[in-house]
């Protein structure tokens, strides 16, 4: 009887080398990608990946566009370019998941019973998001644009600090002028006085109560975005680093090691009259020069330099000389290019101090 014949498929002709490579050294490699979207597309090339990616340590996301749970864009209360709601950030992180994570909605967690990695994106918050991240050590979210609305042509910049509640907020604004492209035919703009005092023009003009509106609108933007950030810090205690920043480069949210803890530890104070981390009464530093000639051939006029700090004793974190120290640090390194220079010039100029309740 003649035998069947076999078929025999050939051997590999050599091992796979990047399975020699260990799971730290990938870890290692995704942590430099960072970005969420490209951790999706991770997860999707391998069941290795698949399982390494909710363990990376740092964690980039950047929103493009908010839109709506059913995805129409069209929604006027949700359009960043027309006035901005009282409850936008409430949408912002709510609804953005469609626009972030889209390439994790079909992958699937091998190791809890082939359950899709990240939940549906229309019914799940954005701390459910990254719930099966669970080793982040560093995050940066990015949003669509800045929070505060301001006039053409004028530059805010702001920066916050928080643990539980504000620790330190700096804010800068002005109006820039490119001296390269307006130096022909164009008379020299006003210096600063020398004993470094606001003019009179400062208080009649309305320059003093448009710095008001932009301190008040920047620590609204800023405890906002700090209250949203309670369920990720709450689902996350390997959080070493959160940053919250915009595309714009408006305002930043930063915590580090003592403010997470600090976070956890201690209840935060809700404003009772919005979704926001209650602004403590705090002491103002204004600090203004009518106008400065910066490097990189930029001039700014109208700059104004507000510190703040909540007042009373211990706001500082420890005794009176630490909290100053760490004050002047967070000030000095709260901006960068041609902004820092314009805040190491205006700290040298006369100070005045104001006082602001609670809200």
């Amino acid at each position: 009887m003649q035998s069947k014949s076999r078929i025999h498929a050939d051997p590999p002709l050599h091992n796979d080398q990047f399975d020699r490579i260990p799971d730290s050294l990938v870890l290692l490699i995704l942590n430099k990608v960072a970005d969420v979207r490209a951790l999706g597309r991770c997860s999707a090339v391998s069941k290795r990946f698949n399982f390494l990616v909710p363990h990376v340590h740092d964690v980039y996301v950047k929103i493009d566009r908010v839109v709506t749970v059913d995805g129409d864009p069209s929604d006027e209360s949700l359009n960043l370019a027309s006035p901005k709601p009282r409850n936008l950030f409430s949408h912002l992180l709510k609804l953005m998941l469609l626009t972030i994570l889209k390439p994790f909605q079909h992958l699937r967690n091998t190791s809890s019973g082939n359950k899709p990695l990240l939940p549906q994106l229309s019914h799940h918050s954005p701390a459910q998001v990254l719930k099966n991240f669970t080793q982040i050590r560093n995050l940066q979210i990015e949003l669509p644009a800045g929070d505060v609305g301001t006039e053409d042509g004028v530059l805010l910049r702001w920066r916050a600090e928080f643990g539980s509640t504000l620790q330190n907020c700096v804010i800068l604004g002005g109006t820039p002028i490119d001296r390269k492209s307006n130096a022909i035919d164009q008379d020299p703009l006003p210096m600063a006085e020398e004993n470094g005092s606001i003019p009179e023009s400062f208080y009649s003009n309305g320059g003093l109560k448009l710095r008001v509106v932009w301190t008040i609108s920047s620590l609204i933007a800023a405890s906002t975005r700090h209250y949203l950030l309670r369920p990720i810090i709450k689902n996350h205690p390997t959080l070493r680093s959160l940053v919250l920043t915009d595309s714009d480069g408006q305002g930043t949210l930063s915590m580090g090691t003592e403010q997470l803890r600090e976070f956890r530890e201690k209840p935060l104070a809700a404003s009772a009259s919005a979704n926001r981390t209650q602004v403590p009464a705090s002491n103002m530093k204004l600090r203004y020069a009518p106008y400065l000639e910066l490097p990189e051939g930029i001039g700014m006029q109208g700059a104004t330099l507000v510190a703040i700090r909540p007042s009373g004793e211990g706001s500082g974190g420890g005794n009176n000389g630490n909290g100053r120290k760490e004050a002047e640090n967070f000030l000095n390194g709260s901006f960068d290019g041609p902004f820092r220079a314009a805040v190491k010039m205006l700290v040298k100029r006369k100070t005045y101090l104001l006082e602001m309740n609670g809200f």
